[in-house]
């Protein structure tokens, strides 16, 4: 195992072309801020830190496929493999730096990854 979490935020990470440290960092800051865990009235207004969560960041460079048309996703989009490695590293060390228990997993590497999916509730987030 190389990453795990208990309560907290599965982000699966994923590079582009035109993303930058800059991208990322704000990207970061959302995805720490983004209010999605229950308060006592049960609705969706307290974020990772303030429930005392946790991060694992993911990459996944499918997420920058482009599927408008065909039957086959272009990855044209995606950054190099080194563009996305240094902005996954950048990413994750923000995060750490902020204060946020981040776990991450092996970058660029064939993982099964297992999630319970509290609601399910899963959102994608873009800056």
């Amino acid at each position: 195992m190389v990453g795990a979490i208990n309560q907290g935020l599965l982000v699966f990470l994923g590079v582009e072309q035109h993303d930058d440290v800059e991208s990322m960092k704000k990207l970061a800051n959302k995805v720490m801020k983004y209010r999605v865990f229950a308060d006592e009235q049960g609705k969706m207004n307290l974020n990772v830190a303030q429930i005392g969560g946790q991060l694992l960041v993911v990459s996944q460079f499918t997420l920058a496929a482009d599927t408008g048309r065909g039957l086959r996703p272009s990855f044209s989009g995606a950054g190099t493999p080194q563009l996305a490695e240094t902005l996954y590293e950048s990413f994750v060390d923000y995060c750490m730096q902020q204060g946020v228990n981040t776990q991450c997993g092996q970058f660029a590497a064939d993982m099964q990854v297992e999630l319970i999916n509290d609601g399910p509730v899963t959102f994608h987030l873009q800056v």
